[in-house]
């Protein structure tokens, strides 16, 4: 009925990851088969719109929250995330409540993005990786006893500046993982674009095989360019984060290949390596699993699933546990989520955790931990990386 209009209030804004509830009973009812429409100021621009039948149980919301259809909701929670069936209810963070920096101010700047932890075997810190989106740098830390910091030799003291297999560009580098041969494998990279072309997005992981000295560039040994499989995102809303699974864990747990609908076989993917490559796409919050071919440029999508977060920034698997962690920002007020291999092959979630209670609401981009090798009565380190750079 175009004559029951509600005007949201000029000059209403909505805080990063928060919700606004707008009452429409005061201008007008709805009813039992109905419509609402949301438009431009402009009064006849229509940008969503959701119809129905029948009163919902409860409320009609987006499930996933922000992202998904519209479902009928679990639970009716105005002014706050939709309640959606199947979700897991967020818990306190599961390690300490308290969060320390641990490198040197102004070391970074902003942008400081993909973290990945390169344990020692043993009790003592290992390498922490990290990857820094512009310029495009691949960093090197080491713990000198008080602090993580760029490790000083061969070349690395300052990061060493990532470029495509031609030498040349600025890949926007947003994530970071290793294979279970460590960096001798390979330095994985995941992409938004070229900075260089900072409007066109680029979707893509990059191979960097960094062992070596100099502090010259580093040029990719290995491309492949997901943009034809993945749903179009903006420039800026690419791949965030990438981790790497292995296959033992894969086939022991009975990983279904959506791509062939029949349990996955490692050896349907000739020169793959051991295990596949899961990427988290910034602009619809979902994980992709590929199976990258190491001899070229070709991959094949083995999964996908949705995290439940409107967004996501990294992701990690934790080989030890067998859970795989998803994180989010300040857009979902820091919470992480672990997921696993389910009764029917596909990855589920098992937890959602608030963040840690000391720590400010950051645009906490990266995210790692150590093995259980270095926990001291039953804790081991976790790290994230604040892209703002928040208090230098």
């Amino acid at each position: 009925d175009d004559s029951h209009v509600f005007a949201v209030p000029a000059g209403t804004s909505v805080a990063p990851g928060g919700f606004l509830a707008l009452d429409v009973e005061s201008a007008f009812g709805l009813g039992g088969a109905d419509s609402a429409r949301l438009f431009l100021p402009d009064g006849t621009t229509l940008i969503d719109a959701y119809s129905w039948t029948a009163h919902a149980a409860t409320t009609y919301g987006r499930c996933p929250d922000g992202t998904g259809d519209f479902a009928t909701t679990a639970a009716s929670t105005k002014g706050a995330a939709n309640a959606c069936a199947g979700q897991v209810a967020a818990s306190p963070w599961p390690g300490g409540s308290s969060v320390t920096t641990v490198d040197d101010a102004n070391v970074f700047g902003t942008n400081l993005s993909g973290l990945a932890y390169e344990g020692s075997g043993g009790p003592t810190p290992g390498v922490l990786w990290a990857v820094r989106n512009g310029p495009s740098t691949l960093y090197r830390l080491e713990w000198d006893g008080a602090k993580w910091a760029p490790d000083t030799a061969d070349g690395w003291s300052a990061g060493k500046a990532l470029r495509y297999p031609d030498g040349t560009g600025d890949p926007d580098a947003e994530g970071v993982a290793l294979t279970g041969a460590g960096p001798s494998g390979g330095v994985f990279v995941s992409t938004e674009r070229d900075n260089a072309v900072s409007g066109v997005s680029r979707p893509e992981v990059l191979r960097f095989d960094p062992p070596g000295t100099g502090s010259g560039a580093l040029r990719a040994t290995r491309e492949w360019n997901l943009t034809a499989d993945l749903p179009p995102v903006g420039a800026n809303s690419g791949l965030e984060g990438i981790t790497w699974v292995p296959d033992s864990y894969l086939t022991s747990h009975g990983f279904r290949d959506q791509h062939t609908g029949a349990a996955y076989s490692p050896a349907a993917y000739p020169d793959h390596g051991d295990g596949l490559f899961f990427v988290g796409l910034e602009g619809n919050g979902s994980v992709y699993a590929y199976a990258l071919d190491q001899s070229g440029s070709g991959f094949t999508r083995v999964a996908a699933f949705a995290s439940g977060f409107p967004s996501i920034m990294e992701i990690q698997f934790d080989a030890e546990a067998d859970q795989l962690w998803a994180v989010c920002d300040d857009t979902c007020n820091g919470r992480t989520a672990t997921f696993a291999v389910g009764a029917n092959g596909d990855f589920a979630a098992t937890g959602l955790y608030e963040r840690p209670a000391a720590m400010p609401n950051l645009n906490n981009e990266g995210f790692a931990f150590a093995p259980r090798s270095e926990c001291v009565d039953g804790r081991k380190p976790v790290f994230w990386s604040d892209d703002s750079d928040d208090g230098g």
